[in-house]
């Protein structure tokens, strides 16, 4: 089952997307975590802080905050004890709370029980959190689009109602198994395949994710970003270490991206910050800022906790029998 993907769950992600970035929110610049007390962060031979190991992203901490929780961006340690009791988990991270890129709260994979293949619900490990939202500042939310990028994206939504089935390249970048937008920059914890591992070397940091097997190299040898007229799918990645926090600059991205289920634009910036704060966690913290996106930027944070696994291969296009379904029915239906 890892390796497959069933049009119907792309095509629920990508609506779960869109929604999640509707509202608006203000910009809040993500701060270095301080560490635990009493521990030291690991050293590679290099000197550098060691984030390596493979890691679990899942949380169940919504992207936009739930409306009737207004500006409130963390729970307290008996509200949640209390909620996770009634849902019969054991606090710090319990059910209770919306599922992750839903803030309806619906189970994202309706169509079969992850848990059962050992693919998400209460078989994946996830990092205590207190979090009411990713989205970090009082509004909780991901900024609204400016008038031009919601004019793009109405104009984008108008044509593919009326050409989606003509071909493979008018069907979703996730159906055709090039891009699921969770990978990031920033990258967003998904529905399964949470895991991703993290690897060093002297100039550079690697991260591999399980969703749809990307891997991102990120040169931290305080090269400069490639031309502009270069433009990739995950963007051009530059890193460098700011005291025990690797922060990584990505611009250049192909102007098909989507953050957040919106096309970004050729002055699109993502800022992620990477500390360990334990043995166990490396804190996520991302900045996106866009102007001719949204409105403002916005900046979002979780926590990725490690685990004892491996990243398993995501074969996308082994068995996407989806696509040739969709389009030879197509064509079935344009003869009748």
């Amino acid at each position: 089952m890892r390796r497959h993907i069933l049009t119907t769950l792309l095509a629920l992600v990508a609506v779960v997307s869109l929604v999640s970035g509707l509202a608006a929110q203000s910009q809040v610049t993500a701060k270095p975590a301080p560490a635990t007390k009493g521990w030291t962060v690991p050293r590679t031979p290099d000197g550098k802080p060691d984030l390596q190991g493979t890691y679990s992203n899942a949380t169940n901490v919504p992207v936009a905050r739930p409306a009737n929780l207004g500006a409130k961006e963390f729970y307290t340690d008996e509200a949640d004890r209390a909620a996770s009791a009634a849902a019969g988990r054991g606090g710090r991270g319990g059910a209770a709370r919306p599922a992750v890129n839903n803030p309806e709260g619906n189970n994202l994979a309706v169509h079969y029980d992850t848990s059962q293949f050992g693919l998400g619900g209460p078989t994946v490990k996830r990092a205590a959190s207190l979090r009411t939202s990713i989205i970090t500042g009082p509004e909780g939310r991901v900024p609204a689009l400016t008038p031009e990028a919601a004019k793009a994206a109405q104009e984008r939504r108008t044509y593919q109602q009326a050409h989606q089935w003509d071909s493979a390249q008018n069907r979703p970048l996730a159906e055709r198994c090039i891009t699921w937008g969770f990978e990031g920059p920033p990258m967003m914890p998904v529905g399964y395949n949470s895991t991703l591992q993290i690897v060093q070397g002297k100039d550079y940091v690697s991260i591999v994710q399980e969703m749809i097997h990307d891997t991102r190299v990120i040169p931290t040898d305080g090269r400069a970003h490639g031309p502009s007229e270069i433009r990739r799918w995950m963007g051009d990645s530059v890193g460098h270490w700011e005291g025990d926090t690797l922060v990584v600059e990505t611009v250049n991205f192909e102007p098909r991206m989507a953050i957040q289920g919106a096309q970004v634009s050729d002055a699109a910036k993502v800022i992620e910050r990477f500390t360990r704060v334990d043995p166990e966690t490396v804190l996520y913290q991302f900045t996106v800022d866009d102007p001719k996106t949204w409105v403002k930027p916005f900046s979002g944070e979780y926590n990725m906790v490690k685990i004892d696994g491996s990243v398993y291969e995501y074969a996308c296009h082994e068995g996407n029998y989806g696509m040739a379904n969709n389009l030879s029915g197509a064509r079935a239906t344009e003869k009748k």
